[in-house]
Protein backbone atom coordinates (compact mmCIF):
# COMPACT_ATOMS: atom_id res chain seq x y z
CA UNK A 1 0.00 0.00 0.00
CA UNK A 2 1.19 3.74 -1.00
CA UNK A 3 2.89 5.38 2.16
CA UNK A 4 0.82 8.02 3.85
CA UNK A 5 3.16 11.13 3.20
CA UNK A 6 0.64 13.77 2.51
CA UNK A 7 -0.78 16.11 4.95
CA UNK A 8 -4.09 16.76 6.40
CA UNK A 9 -3.00 20.81 6.53
CA UNK A 10 -2.53 21.26 10.14
CA UNK A 11 -3.35 17.75 11.31
CA UNK A 12 -0.12 15.07 11.54
CA UNK A 13 0.88 12.67 8.92
CA UNK A 14 3.09 10.20 8.73
CA UNK A 15 6.65 10.88 6.95
CA UNK A 16 9.26 8.65 5.82
CA UNK A 17 9.20 4.97 7.45
CA UNK A 18 11.14 4.40 10.45
CA UNK A 19 11.43 1.72 13.16
CA UNK A 20 9.89 2.76 16.82
CA UNK A 21 12.98 0.28 18.72
CA UNK A 22 14.43 0.79 21.97
CA UNK A 23 17.16 2.69 20.36
CA UNK A 24 15.28 5.35 18.66
CA UNK A 25 13.89 7.95 21.65
CA UNK A 26 10.64 9.98 21.34
CA UNK A 27 12.33 12.90 19.70
CA UNK A 28 13.83 11.04 16.84
CA UNK A 29 9.95 9.44 15.79
CA UNK A 30 9.24 13.17 15.92
CA UNK A 31 10.84 13.76 13.57
CA UNK A 32 9.94 11.32 11.84
CA UNK A 33 6.36 12.68 11.45
CA UNK A 34 5.66 15.60 9.13
CA UNK A 35 4.66 17.96 11.41
CA UNK A 36 4.73 21.81 11.56
CA UNK A 37 7.76 23.72 13.86
CA UNK A 38 5.08 24.14 16.57
CA UNK A 39 3.56 20.73 16.74
CA UNK A 40 7.17 19.37 16.69
CA UNK A 41 8.32 21.25 19.59
CA UNK A 42 5.13 20.25 21.11
CA UNK A 43 5.97 16.58 20.19
CA UNK A 44 9.78 17.03 21.62
CA UNK A 45 8.40 17.86 25.20
CA UNK A 46 5.72 15.24 25.37
CA UNK A 47 7.05 11.78 25.49
CA UNK A 48 4.59 8.93 23.91
CA UNK A 49 2.99 11.52 22.11
CA UNK A 50 4.62 10.42 18.74
CA UNK A 51 3.37 6.81 19.03
CA UNK A 52 0.09 8.19 20.10
CA UNK A 53 0.12 10.30 16.90
CA UNK A 54 0.80 7.70 14.82
CA UNK A 55 -1.71 5.54 15.89
CA UNK A 56 -3.91 8.45 15.25
CA UNK A 57 -3.21 9.14 11.20
CA UNK A 58 -3.53 5.04 10.87
CA UNK A 59 -7.22 5.10 13.04
CA UNK A 60 -7.94 7.45 10.65
CA UNK A 61 -6.73 6.42 6.90
CA UNK A 62 -8.25 2.86 7.69
CA UNK A 63 -11.60 4.04 9.46
CA UNK A 64 -12.08 6.34 6.19
CA UNK A 65 -11.07 3.44 3.94
CA UNK A 66 -13.90 1.29 5.86
CA UNK A 67 -16.35 3.70 5.51
CA UNK A 68 -16.15 4.62 1.97
CA UNK A 69 -14.95 0.89 1.05
CA UNK A 70 -18.02 0.89 -1.58
CA UNK A 71 -18.25 4.27 -3.14
CA UNK A 72 -16.42 5.66 -5.77
CA UNK A 73 -14.35 7.65 -3.75
CA UNK A 74 -12.75 5.26 -1.42
CA UNK A 75 -10.65 7.52 0.84
CA UNK A 76 -7.59 5.91 -1.34
CA UNK A 77 -4.50 7.77 -0.61
CA UNK A 78 -3.71 9.25 -3.67
CA UNK A 79 -5.02 12.70 -4.78
CA UNK A 80 -5.92 13.57 -1.20
CA UNK A 81 -3.30 16.43 -1.50
CA UNK A 82 -5.55 18.39 -4.08
CA UNK A 83 -8.38 16.77 -2.61
CA UNK A 84 -7.38 18.81 0.67
CA UNK A 85 -7.25 22.11 -0.97
CA UNK A 86 -10.63 21.81 -2.09
CA UNK A 87 -14.09 22.32 -0.11
CA UNK A 88 -15.36 19.11 -1.18
CA UNK A 89 -17.47 16.91 0.86
CA UNK A 90 -14.91 14.79 0.97
CA UNK A 91 -12.75 17.34 2.46
CA UNK A 92 -15.23 17.77 5.35
CA UNK A 93 -14.84 14.16 6.22
CA UNK A 94 -11.41 14.03 6.14
CA UNK A 95 -10.44 16.72 8.50
CA UNK A 96 -13.65 15.23 11.00
CA UNK A 97 -12.69 11.77 10.64
CA UNK A 98 -8.67 13.18 11.79
CA UNK A 99 -9.16 15.04 14.45
CA UNK A 100 -11.70 12.27 16.23
CA UNK A 101 -8.92 10.22 15.96
CA UNK A 102 -6.75 12.14 17.20
CA UNK A 103 -8.65 13.29 20.16
CA UNK A 104 -9.80 9.07 20.04
CA UNK A 105 -6.27 8.44 20.44
CA UNK A 106 -5.23 10.71 22.76
CA UNK A 107 -7.51 9.90 25.34
CA UNK A 108 -6.78 6.27 24.99
CA UNK A 109 -3.16 6.51 25.10
CA UNK A 110 -3.49 8.62 28.18
CA UNK A 111 -5.65 5.83 30.28
CA UNK A 112 -3.62 2.93 29.35
CA UNK A 113 -0.15 4.93 30.67
CA UNK A 114 1.58 5.42 26.81
CA UNK A 115 1.79 9.52 27.57
CA UNK A 116 3.97 11.26 30.46
CA UNK A 117 1.85 14.02 31.23
CA UNK A 118 -1.83 12.32 31.79
CA UNK A 119 -3.51 9.95 33.10
CA UNK A 120 -6.59 8.51 33.58
CA UNK A 121 -9.69 10.55 33.96
CA UNK A 122 -10.50 11.55 37.52
CA UNK A 123 -13.35 14.25 37.83
CA UNK A 124 -16.17 12.00 37.11
CA UNK A 125 -19.02 14.97 38.53
CA UNK A 126 -21.67 12.36 39.38
CA UNK A 127 -24.08 12.33 41.94
CA UNK A 128 -23.44 10.29 45.34
CA UNK A 129 -19.78 10.27 45.30
CA UNK A 130 -19.70 8.19 48.21
CA UNK A 131 -21.17 5.24 47.00
CA UNK A 132 -18.86 5.67 43.63
CA UNK A 133 -15.62 4.04 43.71
CA UNK A 134 -13.43 4.90 40.88
CA UNK A 135 -11.09 2.20 40.59
CA UNK A 136 -10.91 1.18 37.08
CA UNK A 137 -8.20 3.60 34.57
CA UNK A 138 -11.41 6.51 32.62
CA UNK A 139 -10.48 7.32 28.85
CA UNK A 140 -9.06 10.87 29.71
CA UNK A 141 -11.08 13.02 26.92
CA UNK A 142 -10.89 16.23 29.35
CA UNK A 143 -7.03 16.25 28.66
CA UNK A 144 -7.39 15.19 25.18
CA UNK A 145 -9.42 17.45 23.65
CA UNK A 146 -7.35 20.54 25.87
CA UNK A 147 -4.14 19.24 24.31
CA UNK A 148 -5.76 18.92 20.48
CA UNK A 149 -6.76 22.42 20.68
CA UNK A 150 -3.52 23.69 21.63
CA UNK A 151 -1.85 21.15 19.11
CA UNK A 152 -4.06 22.22 16.20
CA UNK A 153 -3.21 26.00 17.27
CA UNK A 154 -6.82 27.22 15.70
CA UNK A 155 -6.69 30.98 15.75
CA UNK A 156 -8.79 33.98 14.94
CA UNK A 157 -9.71 33.20 10.97
CA UNK A 158 -11.37 36.37 9.56
CA UNK A 159 -13.48 36.43 6.62
CA UNK A 160 -11.52 33.71 5.72
CA UNK A 161 -14.24 30.80 4.42
CA UNK A 162 -12.11 27.68 4.13
CA UNK A 163 -10.42 28.65 7.05
CA UNK A 164 -14.12 28.27 8.83
CA UNK A 165 -14.79 25.26 7.21
CA UNK A 166 -12.20 23.09 8.13
CA UNK A 167 -12.50 24.70 11.72
CA UNK A 168 -16.59 23.81 11.87
CA UNK A 169 -15.38 19.93 10.78
CA UNK A 170 -12.23 19.65 12.91
CA UNK A 171 -15.06 20.17 15.48
CA UNK A 172 -17.60 18.05 14.48
CA UNK A 173 -15.06 15.23 14.67
CA UNK A 174 -14.22 16.23 18.31
CA UNK A 175 -17.98 16.49 19.47
CA UNK A 176 -18.36 13.37 17.30
CA UNK A 177 -15.62 11.53 20.27
CA UNK A 178 -17.39 13.31 23.17
CA UNK A 179 -20.78 12.26 22.25
CA UNK A 180 -20.13 8.68 22.76
CA UNK A 181 -18.24 8.98 25.77
CA UNK A 182 -20.32 6.74 28.40
CA UNK A 183 -20.16 5.56 31.65
CA UNK A 184 -19.78 1.77 32.37
CA UNK A 185 -19.92 0.48 35.86
CA UNK A 186 -19.52 -2.78 38.07
CA UNK A 187 -21.54 -3.57 41.30
CA UNK A 188 -19.75 -5.03 44.28
CA UNK A 189 -21.94 -5.77 47.70
CA UNK A 190 -22.57 -8.84 49.20
CA UNK A 191 -25.26 -10.80 46.64
CA UNK A 192 -24.67 -8.48 44.23
CA UNK A 193 -26.13 -5.72 46.48
CA UNK A 194 -24.54 -2.65 44.50
CA UNK A 195 -23.48 -1.06 47.58
CA UNK A 196 -20.67 0.11 45.73
CA UNK A 197 -19.74 0.25 42.04
CA UNK A 198 -16.60 0.57 40.69
CA UNK A 199 -17.14 3.22 37.41
CA UNK A 200 -15.20 4.45 35.18
CA UNK A 201 -15.45 6.51 31.60
CA UNK A 202 -15.01 5.21 28.12
CA UNK A 203 -14.93 6.09 24.63
CA UNK A 204 -17.27 3.97 21.94
CA UNK A 205 -15.05 1.86 19.56
CA UNK A 206 -13.84 4.17 16.63
CA UNK A 207 -15.94 1.93 14.20
CA UNK A 208 -18.88 3.59 15.48
CA UNK A 209 -17.76 7.14 15.73
CA UNK A 210 -16.52 6.18 11.81
CA UNK A 211 -19.96 5.45 11.02
CA UNK A 212 -21.64 8.64 12.71
CA UNK A 213 -19.40 10.82 10.93
CA UNK A 214 -20.58 8.58 7.58
CA UNK A 215 -23.99 9.54 8.20
CA UNK A 216 -22.74 13.29 8.93
CA UNK A 217 -21.19 13.01 5.32
CA UNK A 218 -24.22 12.02 3.58
CA UNK A 219 -26.43 14.79 4.89
CA UNK A 220 -23.67 17.57 4.78
CA UNK A 221 -24.31 21.11 4.23
CA UNK A 222 -23.34 23.18 1.52
CA UNK A 223 -22.19 26.51 3.15
CA UNK A 224 -21.28 30.23 1.89
CA UNK A 225 -20.45 33.32 4.26
CA UNK A 226 -22.29 35.54 5.67
CA UNK A 227 -22.51 38.67 7.76
CA UNK A 228 -23.88 39.10 10.81
CA UNK A 229 -24.32 42.80 11.96
CA UNK A 230 -24.99 41.63 14.83
CA UNK A 231 -21.92 39.87 16.32
CA UNK A 232 -20.20 42.12 14.01
CA UNK A 233 -18.31 39.21 11.99
CA UNK A 234 -19.13 36.82 9.13
CA UNK A 235 -20.08 33.41 9.81
CA UNK A 236 -21.14 29.92 8.06
CA UNK A 237 -24.56 30.06 6.50
CA UNK A 238 -26.24 27.26 4.60
CA UNK A 239 -29.83 26.92 2.30
CA UNK A 240 -32.97 28.64 3.22
CA UNK A 241 -35.56 26.61 5.87
CA UNK A 242 -39.09 26.29 5.64
CA UNK A 243 -41.17 28.30 8.39
CA UNK A 244 -41.46 31.72 9.64
CA UNK A 245 -37.64 32.60 8.90
CA UNK A 246 -37.52 31.15 5.66
CA UNK A 247 -35.93 34.50 4.35
CA UNK A 248 -33.27 33.79 6.00
CA UNK A 249 -30.01 31.77 5.23
CA UNK A 250 -30.36 28.89 8.11
CA UNK A 251 -26.88 28.71 10.49
CA UNK A 252 -25.83 24.86 10.25
CA UNK A 253 -25.54 22.93 13.59
CA UNK A 254 -22.42 21.84 15.42
CA UNK A 255 -22.84 18.24 14.36
CA UNK A 256 -23.46 19.31 10.14
CA UNK A 257 -20.34 18.38 8.06
CA UNK A 258 -20.41 21.19 5.83
CA UNK A 259 -18.68 22.02 2.82
CA UNK A 260 -18.28 25.11 -0.26
CA UNK A 261 -17.88 22.86 -3.72
CA UNK A 262 -19.98 20.11 -5.12
CA UNK A 263 -17.42 17.44 -5.74
CA UNK A 264 -16.24 15.38 -8.80
CA UNK A 265 -17.52 12.40 -9.70
CA UNK A 266 -14.25 10.47 -8.97
CA UNK A 267 -14.94 7.78 -11.56
CA UNK A 268 -12.53 8.70 -14.19
CA UNK A 269 -8.31 8.95 -13.05
CA UNK A 270 -7.92 12.56 -11.99
CA UNK A 271 -5.85 14.67 -9.52
CA UNK A 272 -8.17 13.99 -6.96
CA UNK A 273 -8.44 9.87 -6.91
CA UNK A 274 -7.84 6.75 -9.40
CA UNK A 275 -10.86 6.62 -11.01
CA UNK A 276 -13.23 3.21 -10.54
CA UNK A 277 -11.82 1.16 -13.13
CA UNK A 278 -11.19 -2.16 -11.89
CA UNK A 279 -12.82 -1.63 -8.03
CA UNK A 280 -14.59 -4.83 -7.49
CA UNK A 281 -18.47 -4.24 -6.85
CA UNK A 282 -21.52 -6.16 -5.68
CA UNK A 283 -24.07 -6.50 -8.92
CA UNK A 284 -26.79 -6.12 -6.58
CA UNK A 285 -25.56 -3.29 -5.09
CA UNK A 286 -23.66 -0.63 -5.92
CA UNK A 287 -22.09 -1.74 -9.66
CA UNK A 288 -24.22 0.85 -11.41
CA UNK A 289 -23.32 3.71 -9.40
CA UNK A 290 -19.74 2.60 -9.48
CA UNK A 291 -19.10 2.08 -12.32
CA UNK A 292 -20.53 5.22 -13.94
CA UNK A 293 -22.53 3.27 -16.55
CA UNK A 294 -19.29 1.75 -18.39
CA UNK A 295 -20.36 -1.61 -17.58
CA UNK A 296 -18.39 -4.57 -15.51
CA UNK A 297 -16.92 -7.41 -15.96
CA UNK A 298 -17.63 -11.06 -14.37
CA UNK A 299 -15.10 -13.08 -13.27
CA UNK A 300 -15.27 -17.05 -11.43
CA UNK A 301 -12.57 -18.11 -9.20
CA UNK A 302 -12.40 -20.87 -6.60
CA UNK A 303 -11.61 -19.90 -2.93
CA UNK A 304 -10.54 -22.46 -0.41
CA UNK A 305 -11.80 -22.05 3.39
CA UNK A 306 -12.45 -24.21 6.29
CA UNK A 307 -15.10 -26.59 6.45
CA UNK A 308 -16.26 -29.42 8.73
CA UNK A 309 -14.59 -28.33 11.89
CA UNK A 310 -14.57 -30.42 15.28
CA UNK A 311 -13.66 -29.65 18.77
CA UNK A 312 -11.20 -32.67 19.17
CA UNK A 313 -9.92 -33.51 23.10
CA UNK A 314 -8.71 -31.44 24.74
CA UNK A 315 -7.40 -28.20 22.89
CA UNK A 316 -7.53 -28.16 19.48
CA UNK A 317 -10.28 -27.51 16.64
CA UNK A 318 -9.74 -30.43 13.28
CA UNK A 319 -11.27 -28.67 9.90
CA UNK A 320 -11.07 -29.80 6.62
CA UNK A 321 -10.62 -28.08 3.35
CA UNK A 322 -13.50 -26.87 0.92
CA UNK A 323 -13.63 -25.06 -1.96
CA UNK A 324 -15.84 -23.28 -3.58
CA UNK A 325 -16.99 -21.16 -6.64
CA UNK A 326 -16.64 -17.44 -5.81
CA UNK A 327 -18.24 -14.96 -8.91
CA UNK A 328 -16.39 -11.43 -8.85
CA UNK A 329 -17.74 -7.92 -10.34
CA UNK A 330 -15.27 -5.26 -11.71
CA UNK A 331 -15.52 -2.22 -13.33
CA UNK A 332 -14.61 -1.85 -16.80
CA UNK A 333 -12.66 0.53 -18.22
Amino acid sequence: MPRPAEALTHFPSLGAPGGSGPGRGHQKQCELLQLSRKQKRLCRREPGLAETLRDAIRLGILECQLQFRSERWNCSLEGRPSLLKRGFKETAFLYAVSSAALTHSLARACSAGRMERCTCDDSPGLENRKAWQWGVCGDNLKYSTKFLKKFLGQKRIGKDLRAKVDIHNTNVGIKAVKNGLKTTCKCHGVSGSCAVRTCWKQLSPFHEIGRLLKLRYDDAVKVFSTSNDAVGHSELAGPHRHGPSAKLPALPRPTDLVYVEDSPSFCRPSKYSLGTAGRTCSREGNCDSMCCGRGYNTQSRLVTFSCHCQVRWCCYVECQQCMQEEVVYSCKQ
